[in-house]
């Protein structure tokens, strides 16, 4: 399973038990990773920066996810576990600019997917972390359609 395979899987879940978790944790772990690679190839160091900025979140999403399933489980997490990462296949050496909407797209549906999650999940700061980063999904929109404007994507 790749990156883009483990979102789809993702998409469908209708509420979060751990095992989904520990593969969200992997996703966005990895996301931070799809972010990097953008902006190593978008060619333009300003909206570089803002993928950037986009990928540290999602590493901080893994993050907040693993405090979820430390919660749930009653084990607390290891600060120093190196989270696995799947592969991001298929980035070319340039990025097309027009990719951005599309992503900026499912940004919004990450967002609209933790909002479900927190809205089935009983334990109250379990649901304040998942909407937290549900709230950053949008932010990370709202980055994307900045990346278009400093690109000129019509």
């Amino acid at each position: 399973m790749d990156f883009f395979e483990a979102n789809t899987i993702l998409n469908q879940a209708e509420v979060l038990d751990v095992e989904t978790m520990e593969l969200l944790v992997r996703v966005e772990a990895t996301g931070e990773d799809f972010y990097l690679l953008m902006a190593d190839r978008i060619g333009n160091d300003e909206a570089a920066e803002l993928l950037r900025r986009n990928g540290r979140e999602e590493m901080g999403h893994a993050r907040r996810i693993q405090r979820a399933i430390a919660l749930k489980t009653g084990v607390e997490l290891d600060p120093d576990v190196v989270v696995e990462r799947f592969e991001v296949n298929g980035l070319p050496d340039e990025i097309d600019p027009a990719l951005f909407p599309a992503i900026a797209a499912g940004e919004m549906q990450g967002d609209a997917g933790y909002q479900k999650w927190a809205d089935a999940e009983p334990d109250p700061e379990v649901q304040r972390l998942l909407r937290l980063n549900g709230r950053e999904e949008t932010k990370h929109a709202e980055r994307l359609q900045q990346v278009i404007e400093i690109l000129g994507v019509g």
